[in-house]
């Protein structure tokens, strides 16, 4: 951002540049806003600050709209993304917190899927609980570090953060939300190269929610 803007302050910038500097402060900006949300997030969850606010929530609903919102990226990157289940699923839940959450399974099914691939997304009901499932055709997990994958500041590879960008908070964040709805989540990965599925269950009970 510094470095983008300084050129563009002395004017050294032709107008191509000058429109490829533009888009590069904002993309960083907005990747930094991101980062200050999460730590922020963090910090909150390890003081036992954050709250949730329960209302009844169409579980398909939330996904399809994280699926709207994640669009152009996925455009962008020729990843296609389907969505099964049509069927209204209500559970008892914070909204906000739980768009947070979907949409940070769907950004990371997508920014860790090379172009051309594929993320489904499935809502369904069983046993008294609503299940999220978040699959991939992306670069994977390492059977190692499937114990990890929800820990603070750990990712799969140092590279990652070069190349994906991120602190590794958001499955972190998003594991914290969904216990504080009373449900759990899991990560399964055949290995690297192989995709990656994310699995979401909460109770669809206000009282085992509460």
């Amino acid at each position: 951002v510094l470095g983008w803007s300084r050129m563009l302050a002395n004017g050294t910038l032709d107008q191509t540049k000058q429109a490829q500097a533009i888009e590069a402060i904002e993309r960083n900006a907005q990747a930094q806003a991101r980062i200050v949300d999460d730590i922020l997030d963090v910090a909150r969850g390890m003081s036992g600050n954050v709250r949730v606010e329960l209302e009844h929530v169409d579980l398909v609903s939330v996904a399809q709209r994280s699926v709207e919102a994640i669009a152009p990226t996925a455009v962008a990157k020729q990843i296609r993304v389907d969505v099964r289940g049509r069927e209204p699923i209500t559970i008892a839940a914070d909204p906000n917190r739980l768009q947070q959450v979907v949409w940070n399974l769907l950004s990371n099914a997508v920014k860790f899927t090379p172009a051309g691939g594929q993320v489904t997304v499935d809502v369904s009901a069983n046993d008294g609980f609503a299940v999220l499932t978040v699959s991939d055709t992306g670069v994977g997990i390492p059977p190692e570090f499937l114990p990890y994958v929800f820990d603070k500041f750990r990712q799969a590879d140092a590279s990652f953060t070069r190349q994906y960008g991120g602190l590794g908070l958001g499955l972190a964040i998003a594991r914290h939300l969904i216990e504080l709805h009373g449900g759990s989540i899991e990560a399964r990965s055949a290995g690297e190269g192989n995709g990656a599925t994310f699995v979401v269950r909460l109770p669809r009970s206000p009282d085992a929610a509460a």
